[in-house]
């Protein structure tokens, strides 16, 4: 089979892409027919050994896919050969063909695309998570999502707006990104890269919600955002930190926390793939109801062939990402 083929940790656009063996399926196991991958940007870190976990030498990079199971170990009595699903796993995804334990698949809904259900992955299950079970969101409240046009910031948007959210307001840097968080569904847009953004913010976010402040913060980005979305913050507000696309991991100033009893907190999603599966496939098939219900739809702004997988990861790198970048591998229908 073809994949993305990491032999030693190196610069992405360093990696070749190559004919390696196809996997087989031990106990409890299937392997997937990959036609499109999510590509995100701890694919990046993976790849060049920066991530909390380094998969052993030689590895496929990837960690959602779309296909149809095409090999089924002993013991596995959910799947069948020719499903179609969606797989959740921590690497493995670039490449022709992806092994991975049953219980990381998601059966697809029969009308769904491969390319809408790699991309309604690894995104849509972090801000569905840091919405619900980390920021405790509630019907009604304001949420502020930071880098509003990228993938996490994409499926904040249109998460909090489905599950009732009052007022979305995104941050956004960079010019085309304001129609793209817009389409979304942000009801306001601001901009992170403005002067003196630590009084700005908060003057902007006091006049949109009539001085209530945001309930929600969801921030993937850190960096100068962070320490002004605190500021903006209303009494007993909640903010998820889930990465650090800026490059600058933020300190936090406890003062703010204790003066409007705010808390902060992280989301790491895998542990949340490990620890409780259970609870990540109820958040799957909630994302599948709501793309059948119209509530939610990927905002795909590119697909690459496998070959060209490098070509996302320099815009993901760059921060040029709006909504999701695609690999294709395979005839996405």
């Amino acid at each position: 089979m073809k994949a993305v083929w990491v032999s030693a940790f190196a610069p992405f656009d360093t990696i070749p892409v190559m004919e390696v063996a196809s996997p087989q399926p031990a106990a409890g196991e299937v392997v997937i027919d990959v036609h499109a991958a999510e590509a995100n940007y701890p694919d990046i870190l993976v790849i060049e050994g920066k991530y909390q976990i380094k998969p052993p030498l030689p590895f496929s990079p990837g960690k959602c896919a779309a296909g149809i199971v095409s090999a089924v170990g002993t013991g596995v009595t959910s799947l069948k050969i020719g499903d179609r699903v969606a797989a959740q796993t921590e690497y493995g995804a670039f490449a022709e063909q992806l092994k991975v334990r049953a219980e990381t698949c998601f059966a697809m809904p029969d009308t769904m695309p491969f390319d809408k259900a790699a991309a309604l992955g690894l995104v849509y299950q972090t801000a569905w998570i840091a919405l619900e079970d980390r920021a405790h969101f509630k019907r009604g409240e304001i949420v502020l999502v930071l880098g509003g046009s990228g993938g996490i910031g994409v499926a904040s948007i249109q998460l909090a707006k489905a599950l009732g959210a009052s007022i979305v307001i995104a941050g956004i840097i960079g010019e085309g990104n304001e129609a793209v968080a817009r389409q979304a569904g942000a009801d306001h847009v601001v901009d992170l890269g403005e002067d003196n953004l630590r009084d700005r913010l908060r003057e902007h976010i006091q006049t949109m919600t009539n001085g209530h402040g945001v309930d929600v913060v969801i921030d993937p980005v850190g960096g100068d955002a962070n320490a002004a979305a605190l500021r903006a913050m209303a009494w007993c507000g909640r903010m998820v930190i889930i990465g650090f696309a800026s490059g600058t991991i933020p300190t936090i100033k406890a003062n703010y926390l204790l003066v409007k009893n705010i808390a902060v907190t992280g989301l790491q999603w895998s542990d949340y793939r490990d620890h409780v599966p259970e609870r990540v496939i109820e958040v799957q098939n909630n994302l599948f109801d709501f793309y059948l219900k119209g509530l939610i739809d990927p905002y795909i702004s590119k697909k690459v062939p496998l070959d060209n997988f490098a070509e996302a990861l320099a815009l993901l790198r760059d921060g040029k990402a709006q909504g999701k970048i695609i690999i294709e591998v395979r005839a996405t229908t």
